[in-house]
């Protein structure tokens, strides 16, 4: 089974993030913080928005957090985000060899969905998994075990795909394979991305027949 995380794996998305997390904070006259992005990048977004309200002690819900986010977030899905160069390549070659294939992401299930249909990638899948329903950050090694089981497939036989060290980390301690695919918004971490992995491609056109 292949595993693709979306944001910064297969579309060029983590930038568009940071851009949403600080216009959010503009509109309240916030500024962000190292700390707050650290810990709100590697969250799955209802922790992220439970965080962004009592560390800014904000009177919004977690929930109407979520829902600004979405809407900031979902002209840049829709209409603006490139695919990362050779993804969509590599995933129909995939595809044509008959590889059972699956996405796995922290990001808003109605953002995912519109990238993908966008691009014409949806029908690739067998299954869209979303962070968010495990209950659990992906740096959390139980959220890939939790994952093999809704997928099916036994870790070993399971290679992801992913560009954030953490994932691939916690990927490879579940039993998994982990390809670190390289992205500018952990272009300070790939020698630590590359040590956690079993192979490390700059894009996926390296991998195309």
């Amino acid at each position: 089974m292949y595993i693709f995380d979306l944001d910064g794996t297969i579309t060029d998305t983590n930038g568009l993030w940071v851009e949403v997390d600080r216009e959010f904070l503009a509109r309240r006259g916030l500024a962000n913080t190292p700390e707050y992005e650290r810990v709100v990048s590697r969250s799955i977004y209802p922790i992220a928005a439970q965080f962004t309200k009592e560390y800014y002690r904000l009177p919004e819900a977690p929930e109407a957090i979520m829902a600004e986010w979405d809407s900031l977030a979902r002209r840049h899905y829709q209409e603006l985000a490139p695919l990362k160069p050779g993804a969509a390549e590599f995933l129909r070659q995939c595809r044509g060899e008959g590889r059972p294939m699956a996405v796995f992401t922290a990001c808003r299930p109605t953002l995912c969905e519109v990238a993908l249909k966008r691009f014409g990638l949806w029908d690739l899948f067998g299954h869209i998994v979303y962070a968010e329903e495990i209950g659990l950050e992906k740096r959390d090694p139980r959220c890939f075990v939790r994952l093999s089981r809704l997928l099916d497939a036994p870790p070993e036989q399971c290679t992801l795909f992913d560009d954030s060290p953490d994932n691939c980390a916690t990927a490879a301690k579940a039993g998994m394979v982990a390809v670190g695919v390289y992205d500018a918004y952990y272009a300070a971490r790939q020698e630590e991305l590359k040590a956690v992995c079993s192979r490390y491609i700059l894009s996926f056109e390296e991998l195309l027949n």
